[in-house]
């Protein structure tokens, strides 16, 4: 069967070099590692798998939390919302998907944009009482 999307998305980074590598912040005894690229990178079977819509004004965001203070930095389930806009602060609240697949935890969001165009994130991330912060990043996405 298919392997879990997270997978699939590092393999697609990893052929697509270091222009869009996937990016860490460390908090605390927490990593969290997001990914911005355009939904056209996955595979259509990846894509129908996770009902994600697949288009050239589409892009995905992944993002996943790790706990650093535990053995084997083990994924962690976390609440999660964020708001994406443009230079032009037109702004798209983000509706993230929480997949799971074996001790994998990640949370998946798309966003639409323009070819050429830079998106600002804000990610709220909340981990009961251990952690409260926002993760703040820009990805200029391309029609492809």
């Amino acid at each position: 069967m298919i392997r879990t999307l997270f997978c699939a998305l590092a393999l697609t980074l990893l052929s697509m070099g270091n222009a869009a590598a996937e990016q860490k912040q460390s908090v605390g005894t927490f990593d969290i590692h997001y990914v911005a690229l355009g939904s056209t990178f996955i595979t259509p079977s990846i894509a129908k798998t996770y009902g994600i819509k697949r288009s050239s004004y589409t892009g995905l965001i992944n993002i996943s939390v790790l706990d650093t203070s535990t053995e084997g930095n083990p994924a962690i389930p976390v609440e999660i919302s964020g708001i994406a806009n443009n230079l032009l602060d037109a702004r798209v609240e983000l509706t993230f998907k929480e997949i799971c697949e074996g001790e994998a935890i990640y949370y998946i969001a798309e966003v639409p944009y323009r070819d050429d165009q830079e998106i600002n994130f804000q990610i709220a991330i909340k981990y009961g009482n251990k952690l409260n912060t926002q993760l703040k990043f820009k990805q200029k996405f391309y029609v492809n």
